[in-house]
């Protein structure tokens, strides 16, 4: 995790109730505040706050309706709404547990009572956050594992089909690396691990590329709208940044493949591609980038 602050959305048409809980919140949290539904439901899908506080009585869209928009659109629904609102009857709190709100705040408020019901759902929304990024990161390396490669390949594959655009698979294996480990010892192999899966990240820095540990010894990467060219060139970078290191002695063999997709291209005939690939690099003598023939 790192220090960015956790985000809160207001969403409240009276200026006195924003001017305080701006008061009680802002030191911990980044805010942005809405006076009405519309503006908030458009908020809420372009920042993707942590947590928002939803007054239920506002001119329009009503509180009730907001939160049932945001439950119902994927993108959001899992992001804690807490009423705040001077509504005290208990059906109209049940009504909105129904809708799915996470908890209720009720005015006039206790500024301990807000930071304690916020606190809660940012707590819960940073543990949930930490055990889905442990879900799909390999503990050694750091990089995207293989689950969330597979995830990222479909919808990068989808979206490659749509626009009519290029896409390129990498797949890299470390050389002769049962015999780094019997020489230098596990704890060697796994430093040429990490550093190789640093050598790989230092040269794919678009935001769109992924890297993943694929298992063992074998990496990939997947370079969305990318040409042939471009991938055997991000290729040879790499395998040359990791020829030259000098901590402990490795090489890399990469398999290239690239295609333009359409409805009826196969992303299991791709991945093989990338596959044959690496071992004709391997046969050529290792140390080496090849393309399919």
């Amino acid at each position: 995790m790192d220090n960015k602050k956790n985000s809160v959305l207001i969403v409240d048409d009276e200026t006195l109730n924003i001017t305080a809980l701006n008061h009680i919140l802002s030191s911990e949290y980044t805010l942005y505040v809405t006076k009405d539904g519309a503006s908030a439901l458009d908020s809420v899908k372009k920042l993707k706050p942590d947590v928002i506080l939803l007054d239920i009585v506002m001119p329009g869209m009503s509180g009730f309706d907001v939160i049932a928009a945001i439950k119902e659109d994927e993108e959001t629904r899992d992001i804690p709404v807490i009423f705040v609102t001077g509504l005290t009857e208990s059906a109209e709190e049940e009504k909105g547990l129904k809708l799915g709100a996470a908890d209720y705040i009720h005015k006039p408020f206790s500024p301990a009572i807000v930071k304690l019901r916020v606190r809660n759902q940012i707590r819960i929304v940073n543990q949930m956050r930490m055990i889905r990024q442990l879900s799909i990161t390999d503990t050694l390396t750091g990089l995207s594992n293989r689950r969330h490669f597979n995830s990222r390949l479909e919808q990068e594959w989808n979206r490659s089909i749509r626009e009519e655009i290029p896409i390129s698979f990498l797949m890299i294996d470390i050389d002769n690396f049962k015999k780094i480990n019997d020489t230098y010892g596990h704890l060697a192999g796994d430093t040429v691990l990490k550093n190789t899966a640093d050598h790989i990240k230092d040269r794919l820095k678009r935001s769109m590329d992924l890297i993943a540990r694929w298992g063992g010894e074998e990496f990939t990467a997947l370079l969305p709208n990318t040409d042939l060219k471009g991938a055997l060139s991000v290729a040879e970078e790499i395998r040359i940044a990791i020829a030259e290191c000098s901590d402990i002695p490795s090489t890399i063999c990469v398999g290239v493949n690239c295609v333009k997709p359409n409805t009826f291209s196969d992303i299991s005939d791709f991945i093989m591609g990338a596959d044959k690939a690496l071992y004709q690099a391997k046969a050529a003598g290792k140390n080496k980038v090849c393309a399919p023939d």
